[in-house]
């Protein structure tokens, strides 16, 4: 099963129209005429491939001594399901990231961007096959994921511009992927998967680098009718990974934690993974508030307090939706208390 997924995850891919010359050797890729921000942006992902060589872990030796480490595995029975559905979203995922990262080393130009994607190629493949054989030992057999999995999936594999590919599995689905990774070794779910994680959560942060270093530059060279689309694109994935969530809500409960938790710690490192794009890029539409506002609005209505009235539910998804309300300024100070702890 693994080999034909990675025979499809690595097929031929069709040139994009963004770039023609696919299959030809890109020889500007050495072009030296940056602005200062490009240059800094390029060393940064030069870095990226450099620290993924050096930080490489061998998937089957790490995942045999964790289980010997662990004496195997270790979940009362009733969180089994519920983690096999939650994780295999994560594994298919990897699956779409490895796909994915392949066509950008292939289709992107600057040297340092295509090396970024290179090594997360390589990163994505070791994720896949490791928690393949992570929840082959809870008894997962691969199925289909849920409707929004698969939707979300579909979206990004299937996205019509590399800007959107990038935004969506550097700075959407991964940071996805960070969060569910937190909440599970916060509640010490797993203790094989738990030590597993740190291994994932290390890589995983590089991926969003190639996303913050690589993505402003294609966002300065769009139109303002392509850039419409693409923030258009970036609200409809926002609001897919709602109906993911909705889907999965009793897993999460089974598991320990809340929706509601999964969802406000998600948004928070997405947006703050963005908000490193935007600082790069001059001034434009307030889609930070308009994302938050957007999530507001689902939130209420799917979502409710307990005891909310159908009507109030509304009152309160509308007036999220046209007003900055409460919870949107909370974001907004929760995502400056991250920057100023991340410069410090």
């Amino acid at each position: 099963m693994i080999l034909r997924a990675a025979r499809w995850a690595t097929r031929p891919l069709h040139p994009s129209a963004e770039n023609g010359r696919a299959g030809m050797i890109p020889y500007d890729m050495f072009d030296l005429e940056r602005a200062s921000e490009e240059a800094a942006a390029a060393r940064s992902l030069e870095r990226i491939y450099h620290k993924g060589q050096h930080k490489a872990w061998n998937g089957k030796k790490v995942l045999a001594d964790l289980v010997e480490k662990h004496g195997g595995i270790n979940l009362p029975p009733e969180q089994i399901e519920p983690l096999k559905r939650i994780f295999a979203t994560i594994f298919w995922g990897e699956l779409a990231a490895w796909k994915v990262s392949a066509e950008l080393a292939l289709e992107l130009v600057p040297l340092e961007a295509k090396m970024a994607a290179v090594s997360q190629a390589h990163d994505e493949a070791r994720h896949f096959y490791v928690l393949h054989d992570y929840l082959a030992l809870l008894g997962y057999t691969p199925e289909k994921l849920t409707d929004a999995g698969n939707r979300i999936i579909a979206e990004i594999v299937g996205a019509n511009s590399l800007a959107k590919k990038i935004m969506g599995m550097q700075l959407m689905v991964e940071p996805i992927a960070l969060t569910l990774f937190q909440l599970v070794r916060q509640r010490a779910i797993e203790p094989v998967l738990c030590d597993l994680l740190a291994y994932y959560e290390r890589d995983e942060a590089r991926h969003v680098a190639l996303g913050v270093n690589y993505l402003p530059e294609l966002i300065r060279a769009m139109g303002p009718l392509e850039l419409m689309d693409f923030y258009a694109w970036q609200v409809k994935m926002f609001m897919i990974q709602l109906d993911g969530v909705k889907e999965l809500q009793q897993d999460f409960h089974a598991l320990g934690f809340t929706p509601e938790e999964a969802i406000r710690l998600g948004e928070i490192k997405q947006l703050s993974a963005a908000r490193l794009v935007v600082k790069q890029l001059p001034p434009g539409l307030p889609v930070e508030e308009l994302v938050t506002r957007a999530v507001e609005f689902r939130m209420a209505l799917d979502f409710p307090a307990e005891d909310t009235r159908r009507r109030e539910q509304w009152q309160q998804a509308l007036s999220a939706l046209f007003f900055n309300s409460d919870r949107t300024r909370e974001i907004q100070r929760e995502l400056a208390s991250a920057k100023e702890e991340h410069a410090a």
